[in-house]
């Protein structure tokens, strides 16, 4: 898995808090392809996540390297930039995308994210369900972000085939532990899971993680 720095969300319970905001001297990038060069014996595939990996301006480049070793490449993102994802897919850089979805896509609070990027989420959702790349769609049950209703809004928004896994955070290492939306509530009970997951499998293949 390569990981990247920076992401232009903000989500209270992201589990990555490290690579939310750059931090340090950035690895070299060719002496993370030289390594990569000394795997492919060993490992058939690479995970571009981060923070958020479409920020980096060069990413197709960096794909297209991994391509060219044999490499599978899969792509974990927010949706957030629904232009270079399609770019990526189209120049056949990607063989499987998991898109995280926060919440409700019809709107992307302040809580989540500095502006509203509701419309690029959809934008990529609807792409991803029109195109032949393997997929999946992901969301973080956390209050408030991801309750029943929302839940509901998310299964519908990417109904079709591709699976939706459902994940509770992980309280004891996140962005912000003293947000008010980890502490007022306690994580989603496995039954509250299996209701949102009953609720969800009405629109889509839905799974908890």
């Amino acid at each position: 898995m390569v990981f990247t720095q920076g992401c232009n969300f903000h989500c209270p319970y992201c589990h990555n808090p490290d690579l939310v905001r750059p931090f340090g001297e950035l690895m070299d990038e060719d002496r993370v392809l030289d390594f990569l060069r000394t795997r492919t014996r060993f490992l058939d595939g690479v995970v571009i996540s981060g923070g958020e990996p479409t920020l980096v301006p060069d990413l197709a480049d960096y794909a297209k390297a991994l391509k060219g070793m044999g490499y599978r490449v899969k792509l974990d993102t927010n949706g957030s930039n629904p232009a270079l994802v399609a770019d990526l897919i189209d120049r056949k850089l990607l063989d499987y995308v998991a898109l995280d979805v926060k919440t409700d896509p019809a709107r992307y609070p302040p809580e989540l994210a500095a502006k509203d990027y509701s419309p690029q989420v959809r934008e990529t959702i609807n792409l991803l369900k029109k195109s032949p790349c393997p997929h999946e769609f992901r969301a973080t049950a956390a209050w408030p972000f991801v309750t029943r209703e929302s839940v509901r809004a998310i299964a519908k928004a990417v109904a079709g085939d591709a699976p939706l896994y459902l994940q509770v955070y992980k309280p004891d290492r996140v962005l912000n532990p003293e947000s008010m939306f980890l502490t007022r509530d306690r994580q989603p009970s496995l039954e509250e899971m299996r209701a949102m997951k009953d609720i969800a499998s009405a629109s889509a293949p839905c799974y908890l993680r």
